[in-house]
């Protein structure tokens, strides 16, 4: 039977399909809540959000404004990591009705004596609520609304802004209403702030021809530190496959010391809970993993649910691959890309509950063995959604701690999916965005849509598996504008380094996206003492970031008006407003460009501002709604501190 109640309660936001998923914040973060309620004729409608974390088993509440047309709006901090719960709730409020009608009958001069008897049994409804002061005042108007001869004294109180802020504290709910329950999934700060590096550990040795080692990256860890990056990304560290093995730039033919990919996971030396011998053995990680942790570092490890040929696997649990009738497995392919190397896991395999079961144990492993807390996932768009969502939440039981970045360039609806079921952070289009449009346009979708209350971006301007066109052959300002970019306009950004700061970016062939000579597929002996001005600004960069919490988020940004279309502008700031900054960027790798900034002094809140840029040290004041801006390829920035 329907429930008797007045009340609607429509449009509820935010919410993802319905109330299948949950929104994502951070700990402290707010969180705004929209809706529709409204009832029947003219009588007063109160409403609030009600909102609790899983470990509670109180409902806070906070009361919600009306704005127009029937909307209503509030906000409320999440304190604690885990899972809240929220709702909306409305009813018409009998008592608040009551003074507005009687209200408006006084103003008419009308006799009210029956008005206040009825508002005599709205007191006496709530007079065993209040307490103290408010006791004494509610008894007090009691008596003059029940008393003939304090009729004046009772029409004044009728009115009083007092006696209405009491009924809306202690409100009496008949026939309410309540939306359905809705969560929010709250993460700790590293979810939404992080400054990624990726390095291939084989790469480490200071010795050219030998393979790197754990104990050889411990040497390198002051230098990541040093440079700002707070999350060291390893590709995989397990046995690499040796059947199929894959040779130098990708050749399907490994010669006599060729060391493979990577992601060709397991051999006749372990699978997933195995590291790679050559790189040294789990107790030598586990020292390198704390020894990162001593510098402000958190170790990100791949998580790659694939297996080589001659990974474990294969052998003992064939029921995972998917065979062919001529006993053979067909490798993994993303066309025109060929993986030899790599048969793909069957998850829809008859025995699929067990092999859930073993990939969540793999996870656990590493997390509990080595403290692990950050998991880069490989291509998890080529895996169930569901199965997705089962892991993460199984893991988030235990160790809410625990991260996850998507590495998933593919179609929009998946990559939006799989942050839907629950990845901290996910890889971007922003790789192969250059134009101001093509920038502003991108950045507004994922910071003014419904994308902002669960899609986390991490900007990468390049990765081992991209070598994008912007920077093949790309000079120093090119991976100057790139970087400011990604590290200034998302709040999580990576590199794939050296590589990056070396500006190394010879394609294996023209219009290929891949690196000539890939570290995919062999190892470097990189000098790792070198220093340009591409790590000094990149130092820099990072160092500001950590400084200021308006370049510590991704949603709050506002994309400036510029006369050039080689100039973008764009102004950030924190939920308070407290910290404010203005980022202005030529795109023009090769020539001096100006421009004319249009200001937002309306977000601002100021027509006067003095401004610092946080590069150079120079500061400036401006007055004018309009500003003129000279940039040069030598620094393609200015990064301005604003100050009212």
């Amino acid at each position: 039977m329907q429930n008797q109640t007045r009340i609607i309660i429509e449009n509820v936001l935010p919410q993802l399909n319905s109330g299948s998923f949950a929104i994502k914040r951070i700990v402290g973060q707010k969180v705004i809540v929209t809706a529709e309620v409204f009832t029947d004729g003219h009588d007063v409608v109160e409403s609030c959000v009600k909102f609790k974390h899983e470990s509670e088993e109180n409902w806070q509440e906070v009361r919600m404004l009306p704005t127009q047309n029937d909307e209503w709006v509030a906000e409320f901090k999440v304190e604690k990591q885990g899972v809240y719960t929220y709702f909306v709730e409305g009813w018409v409020d009998y008592a608040l009705n009551w003074q507005h009608g009687t209200e408006r009958k006084i103003n008419d001069f009308q006799y009210v004596k029956s008005e206040l008897l009825e508002g005599a049994e709205y007191i006496q409804a709530i007079l065993n609520t209040v307490e103290g002061y408010e006791n004494e005042y509610l008894n007090r108007l009691h008596y003059y609304f029940t008393t003939e001869s304090e009729y004046d004294n009772a029409v004044r109180e009728a009115k009083s802004d007092e006696l209405i802020q009491i009924f809306k504290k202690y409100p009496i709910r008949f026939l309410e209403n309540k939306s359905i329950d809705l969560q929010i999934y709250v993460d700790r700060k590293k979810a939404l702030f992080s400054t990624w590096y990726e390095f291939f550990p084989r790469s480490s040795s200071p010795e050219e021809g030998r393979h790197g080692t754990f104990k050889d990256c411990e040497r390198l860890l002051p230098r990541v530190a040093e440079m700002g990056f707070d999350t060291l990304y390893f590709p995989p560290i397990h046995p690499i496959g040796e059947v199929n093995r894959k040779g130098k730039n990708n050749s399907t033919s490994a010669e006599y010391g060729d060391v493979g990919s990577p992601w060709g996971i397991g051999s006749q030396y372990g699978g997933h809970k195995s590291t790679h011998p050559e790189l040294g053995t789990i107790d030598d990680f586990k020292e390198l993993v704390q020894k990162a942790q001593n510098l402000g570092i958190e170790i990100a490890m791949d998580y790659a649910l694939q297996a080589a040929p001659d990974h474990p696997y294969v052998k003992d649990f064939p029921q995972w691959f998917k065979w062919r009738p001529d006993g053979t497995v067909q490798y993994a392919e993303n066309p025109p890309k060929k993986y030899q190397d790599i048969q793909p896991i069957y998850f829809e395999s008859s025995d699929w509950k067990n092999l859930w079961k073993e990939l969540l144990d793999v996870a656990l492993f590493w997390i509990e063995e080595c403290n692990i807390k950050i998991f880069r996932v490989d291509n998890p768009h080529t895996k169930p959604f569901y199965f997705w969502g089962w892991l993460i939440s199984e893991i988030k039981k235990k160790h809410p701690d625990v991260l996850f970045l998507a590495e998933a360039f593919t179609r929009p609806k998946i990559m939006n999916e799989l942050a839907k079921q629950g990845f901290s952070q996910s890889y971007t289009y922003f790789t192969w965005r250059n134009s101001k449009q093509e920038l502003t346009q991108y950045v507004e979708e994922l910071t003014q849509t419904e994308q902002k209350e669960f899609y986390r971006p991490n900007f990468w301007p390049n990765t081992p598996d991209i070598n994008p066109f912007a920077l093949q052959h790309g000079n120093e300002s090119v991976h100057l504008q790139k970087y400011f970019l990604a590290a200034t306009l998302s709040s999580n950004v990576g590199i794939y380094g050296p590589v990056f700061e070396y500006m190394v970016s010879t394609p294996m062939a023209p219009g290929k996206e891949e690196y000539l000579d890939s570290e995919k597929y062999q190892y470097y002996h990189w000098d790792w003492n070198i220093q340009n001005k591409l790590i000094t600004l990149i130092t820099r960069i990072n160092s500001i970031r950590k400084e200021y919490l308006s370049l510590q988020q991704t949603n709050n940004i506002i994309f400036c008006e510029t006369n050039n279309d080689q100039i973008i502008a764009y102004y950030k700031f924190d939920d308070d407003k407290q910290d404010q900054t203005l980022m202005i960027v030529s795109l023009d790798a090769h020539n001096r460009a100006s421009a004319s900034i249009k200001l937002p002094f309306d977000k601002i809140g100021s027509h006067h501002i003095n401004i610092t840029d946080l590069i150079t040290g120079n500061s400036y004041s401006w007055d004018n709604e309009w500003n003129y801006v000279e940039l040069s390829p030598e620094l393609p920035f200015h990064l301005f501190k604003i100050q009212k």
